[in-house]
């Protein structure tokens, strides 16, 4: 894991999720990339140059975010990219390559009965890179204990299990599975992959009618640091991966938040 991009919104958090990279960073030797998209809405009758001057005021905005941080040493990378998220996540890919994207949880948002807000959510559910969210003001420490929930022991990608292999090589943490049986599972769900049976300190298994009720029963006595979850059309957060804002009253992580790429 060497290179970690953290995508800058106007959250008054961006300073602490920065800090929260390059303390991760640090402690894994990665290089830390800081990514500012802006849009242009053209007007008619328009003639100044709209497009350096927002490029000029993200890159203004991206120094001062680095220079609150304790940068540690390190030399943190400046990105602006015109156009949204998504699309300069994916010009980043491709120019560098991006092992991890860390992102606050509202990175626009400011209301506070949003978990994640419409930017933050729209990368979570649609980019391939893992994403590890991290709770507002949350500061970083070594990982000890990993709960991974899913619903089916089936993993059919090769590298889906990398950024936990990482964490479980770097830290040595224990990593609890919690294999939920929804109502449709079959018998082949229940057989765990080698991957994962090769990372597991202990397994559990339980029956609800979601992965996210199963998380909500057991999460307090696994009482973990870090929760992972697969990112699947149909996984952890069911429905709420048919939109990108997610409610508080919906779901909410007071911990890292560590989605993986699809399964399938």
């Amino acid at each position: 894991m060497k290179n970690i991009l953290v995508p800058i919104g106007s959250s008054e958090n961006s300073v602490n999720t920065l800090q929260y990279a390059i303390d991760f960073a640090c402690e894994i030797d990665a290089n830390v990339f800081v990514l500012r998209a802006y849009n242009v809405q053209p007007k008619a009758g328009t003639i100044i140059n709209v497009d350096g001057i927002l490029e000029r005021e993200s890159n203004l905005y991206l120094r001062s975010v680095i220079n609150a941080a304790n940068r540690k040493g390190k030399n943190i990378q400046l990105i602006t990219a015109k156009g949204n998220v998504l699309d300069s996540i994916d010009l980043v890919e491709k120019e560098i390559g991006i092992d991890l994207i860390v992102m606050g949880p509202k990175s626009n948002s400011i209301k506070e009965e949003v978990f994640l807000g419409s930017t933050s959510g729209s990368v979570v559910k649609q980019s391939e890179i893992p994403v590890l969210i991290v709770p507002e003001s949350y500061v970083f420490k070594p990982f000890k204990a990993v709960l991974t929930a899913f619903r089916t022991g089936i993993v059919n990608k090769k590298n889906v299990l990398g950024p936990l292999k990482f964490i479980k090589n770097k830290f040595n943490p224990v990593i609890n599975l919690l294999l939920v049986k929804t109502p449709k599972y079959v018998d082949e769900d229940l057989i765990l992959n080698e991957q994962l049976e090769s990372l597991k300190s202990s397994l559990t298994i339980t029956e609800n009618a979601t992965t996210f009720q199963g998380v909500l029963e057991h999460f307090q006595s696994h009482q973990p640091d870090m929760l992972c979850v697969f990112r699947r059309k149909r996984g952890f957060f069911n429905k709420l991966w048919e939109k990108n804002t997610i409610l508080k009253k919906e779901f909410h992580c007071n911990i890292p938040l560590l989605v993986l790429g699809g399964k399938q």
